[in-house]
């Protein structure tokens, strides 16, 4: 049995401004090591045969970049999605341009994961549930009472994992805190295995429409080698929703498999320093380029070029990219994206 990765290369870059933007946003950005996330995804399947070759889907902005970063990633194929439809739009085009009986392995390009072997144990523990046609989301270990992350919580067990008892949105603090002392509930990660054709079969039960305008947009759709470009009129009729509205969220198949494997979706700058926590110093504090710091504690301070230099500040994330200065809480890192000059790049 091969598994079938497909990567999603999506994002508007506004999470993590100043340093990721509109034209290059976090996926191709080395944020953790000298590598990109991207790279790092890629990294994760490479030189292990039971992984095809990837099937990647992005946008035409980031056709260049996807391009100069695949290396050596023998087979991959690129798919230019028109327009920005969400995850539901891109995985359905996906599961249309695969065999039936494929197993598709759903990547987002810009998480990290420490463990890779974790990782790889969980893919082929969910693959071997979606070959019978249940659809499988990665539950990840919660650590700590996460408010910016959603939760699944778990029902029955089966060979290999559990019933999806329930898809929880992001929860306050309080809800979070009763979520880990519970032990039933576990960060739903964005990661998926499906087999195409149940996936495709689920999707035209739940978004008729969608699932329409998907083979429509596949039916027209130009190849160019190894790029595929859908017929854009049809894909960009559809509704932009995410695969959890459109199917995880409807189906009775819905299972999971729990991952311990170091993962973060680097969805902010305090997310960021947590992933960084082994580079911190004694006080906790995180600094690259020129950064001076007296009595400061859990700061984050990255700069491209000038001078920070900050006093007795506590769990504050300072940030010097391109002209451009962010200072934040840690609280308030989840607040980046909703900035005039990170919405405007």
């Amino acid at each position: 049995m091969q598994i079938y990765p497909v990567i999603l290369c999506g994002g508007r870059g506004t999470r993590l401004w100043p340093v990721s933007r509109k034209a290059v946003p976090k996926p191709f950005l080395p944020l953790m090591g000298e590598e990109t996330m991207f790279e790092q995804t890629l990294r994760r399947f490479a030189r292990d045969a039971r992984f095809a070759s990837p099937l990647v889907m992005a946008g035409a902005t980031h056709v260049d970049l996807i391009k100069a970063q695949l290396g050596d990633a023998q087979g991959a194929r690129l798919v230019v999605e028109p327009e920005a439809r969400n995850t539901g739009p891109a995985i359905a085009l996906a599961a249309a341009l695969l065999p039936e009986d494929a197993i598709m392995l759903i990547c987002p390009s810009d998480h990290h994961i420490a463990d890779s072997n974790a990782f790889r144990a969980a893919a082929f523990a969910a693959a071997q549930m979606a070959r019978q046609d249940y659809l499988v989301s990665f539950g990840i270990a919660a650590d700590r009472p996460e408010t910016g992350y959603g939760y699944l919580r778990r029902g029955e067990p089966l060979l290999g994992g559990f019933v999806v008892r329930e898809f929880i949105e992001k929860p306050d603090l309080a809800r979070a805190t009763a979520y880990l002392a519970s032990g039933e509930y576990s960060w739903n990660g964005g990661i998926f295995a499906f087999r195409a054709g149940h996936f495709l079969a689920e999707l035209a039960m739940h978004r008729p429409e969608m699932a329409r305008l998907v083979a429509e947009a596949v039916a027209d759709g130009v190849s160019e080698g190894a790029i595929f470009r859908p017929a854009p009129k049809p894909f960009s009729a559809i509704a932009s929703e995410s695969v959890d509205y459109a199917v995880m969220e409807n189906t009775m198949r819905a299972t999971m498999v729990l991952a311990d494997m170091g993962w973060s979706d680097i969805g902010s700058w305090a997310a960021l320093a947590d992933a960084l926590a082994d580079e911190a110093d004694e006080a906790g504090n995180i600094k690259s380029g020129q950064v001076d710091l007296i009595g400061c504690n859990r700061v984050l301070a990255i700069s491209d070029g000038p001078r920070i230099s900050a006093i007795d500040l506590e769990d504050v994330c300072i940030i010097v990219s391109d002209g451009e200065i962010l200072v934040t809480t840690r609280n308030g890192a989840q607040a980046v994206g909703k900035l005039p000059s990170a919405v405007c790049q």
